[in-house]
């Protein structure tokens, strides 16, 4: 990540609680694990970590087996069926996260609706005193060559707040509180609009490249390399100045 990436930049703070958390986040690209990888490190040191993966993939990169990935097939009745035992399953475990990306494929930041995959509010019913959590991600170049990896919390609402307990019938979701109906495609739809003002919010501050709507979680990579960084560290020592390989420093 320090070498392809000249800062993992993050706003905004995950709940703090001891329920199990669903982090749900759009999929801007390949580094989206890794970053998340971070993020678990950073956020949640004594928590237990889990993702559903396209099985396809996780057969290439095996070693995601032994960082708590689980095979999901896609576009079918059995993955959505792998998806729900497996992250039910996961959040059985103590004190345990589970990583989604949401769209259930690779989409562009600036796509809107954000549409995600229904099986994310499906798992609000099943696991009803978890905690599910927005997170957006974005690669934006700045003023390096190399980018910056942007990540933002959204605000976090309860899987019983969010679908509430199953009608009698079947035919929707009752709430907790109060007699209005809320069907999974409400649930979807609240959590797509969650994610989508997260992204929203991450967009802005992206355009205004500062550093301070952000806490730095990892210095990389600076400088454009190769002859011109040699020349400016060399005009530097010349004149007695400090070196600095950020280009704005």
């Amino acid at each position: 990540m320090a070498r392809h990436f000249h800062a993992l930049r993050v706003a905004g703070t995950p709940p703090i609680t001891d329920a199990p958390l669903v982090v749900y986040l759009n999929h801007p690209g390949w580094w989206d694990p890794l970053i998340c990888l971070l993020l678990a490190r950073h956020f949640f040191p004594d928590r237990r970590h889990y993702a559903p993966i396209e099985a396809a993939q996780l057969e290439r990169y095996r070693v995601f087996r032994k960082l708590g990935f689980f095979p999901v097939e896609k576009h079918s009745r059995r993955g959505a069926a792998q998806f729900l035992r497996g992250a039910e399953t996961a959040l059985a475990q103590p004190r345990a996260v589970l990583w989604v990306t949401a769209q259930g494929r690779f989409a562009d930041v600036r796509e809107r609706p954000v549409g995600l995959e229904p099986g994310v509010a499906h798992l609000a019913r099943r696991v009803p005193g978890a905690m599910f959590v927005p997170l957006a991600l974005e690669y934006p170049f700045w003023s390096e060559r190399c980018p910056e990896a942007l990540a933002r919390w959204g605000e976090s609402i309860a899987g019983d707040a969010l679908v509430g307990r199953a009608s009698p019938r079947g035919e929707g979701l009752t709430p907790a509180r109060g007699d209005a109906r809320t069907t999974i495609e409400d649930a979807e739809q609240l959590l797509e609009t969650r994610l989508g003002e997260t992204q929203d919010a991450l967009a802005a501050s992206a355009v205004r490249r500062d550093p301070g709507d952000f806490e730095m979680l990892l210095r990389g990579n600076a400088g454009v390399g190769g002859f011109y960084d040699a020349w400016r560290r060399w005009r530097a020592r010349w004149r007695g100045e400090k070196f600095e390989k950020e280009h704005e420093a």
